[in-house]
């Protein structure tokens, strides 16, 4: 009968996304059958031994920030799902682009005792970044129309029509109501934030839900200045949302990314680049709207 150890190494072992387990003296200690697949080094070129400097980027998980309570990293400092861009080199020499999630080990006291790297092909994605719908059909069937809008917009606009912006929206307590108060209630409280910041939207703009946790407002101010004062209005009007729940009051605040279209960027790049400004904004500790700086996003440099 096999242990508890080889029913483990066998389950990581068959997950379609590379993993390696690191301890605490950044020694790599599991490397899976896609970890090689992905980058190219064995498990016996890796394990116990120091990684080589072209990998470091991955097993660092540049980008990602400790949740110092739940122990996950990943794009938005919230819930696990969305993970980090990654650009590391496979042992061929030529560039991987993965996206990364980082999962903090701890023993029963809660001790730290490693980390554990989940991470997949950029390009095994869609091209166009939104956050994980977590199987909510109603999350994808969202993503998919504002995409259609997005690239319709997208395509005028390099045709010469008006600038337009985006903003990246998510809800600063999803994951602590989820794991608090349960499913229903983050839901529950995800549809009154919809309604609430749709009340602000002006004419001819689109809200939808952009991830489990996320929304996607897409506007048609002129300027990154008018696109980040229109972003304060909708972040003043989320913290008015009057949300109950078994008599519980939960005060709301978002955290938001607004990015401006660009003539020599793509719609992949705005939208990476009002991602990395709302992690900026959940960094910052929330209830915080930041602006792209024009050009590409440095986690895609």
């Amino acid at each position: 009968m096999l242990d508890r150890s080889e029913l483990l190494d066998a389950t990581l072992e068959s997950l379609p996304e590379g993993v390696a387990l690191v301890g605490e003296d950044c020694q790599v200690m599991f490397w899976n059958q896609a970890a090689q697949a992905i980058t190219g080094y064995t498990a016996m070129e890796i394990i116990g031994h120091a990684a080589p400097e072209s990998l470091q980027p991955l097993l660092r998980c540049a980008g990602c920030t400790g949740d110092a309570e739940s122990g996950v990293c990943n794009a938005n400092g919230h819930a696990a799902g969305h993970g980090s861009l990654i650009h590391a080199q496979h042992k061929l020499g030529h560039e991987i682009s993965a996206l990364a999630r980082l999962i903090t080990l701890r023993d029963g006291l809660g001790r730290r005792i490693g980390k554990a790297i989940l991470f997949h092909p950029a390009e095994c994605l869609d091209a166009l970044p939104h956050g994980a719908t977590g199987e909510d059909e109603q999350v994808e069937a969202s993503q998919e129309e504002l995409k259609e809008r997005l690239e319709s917009l997208f395509e005028d606009f390099s045709q010469g029509a008006p600038a337009f912006g985006v903003m990246w929206i998510t809800v600063d307590q999803a994951h602590e109501l989820r794991r608090t108060h349960g499913v229903s209630a983050c839901d529950a409280m995800l549809k009154k934030v919809e309604r609430t910041l749709v009340q602000g939207l002006r004419p001819a703009e689109h809200l939808g839900r952009w991830g489990e946790d996320e929304f996607l407002v897409i506007s048609h101010e002129r300027t990154a200045a008018l696109l980040a004062n229109h972003a304060q209005v909708l972040a003043g009007l989320s913290r008015t949302a009057d949300f109950r729940w078994w008599g519980d009051r939960v005060s709301l605040t978002v955290s938001i990314g607004a990015a401006q279209a660009e003539s020599a960027g793509t719609l992949a790049d705005l939208l990476e680049r009002a991602r990395a400004a709302m992690i900026s904004s959940c960094h910052a500790g929330g209830n915080r709207i930041t602006a792209a700086p024009e050009g590409i996003p440095c986690s895609r440099s």
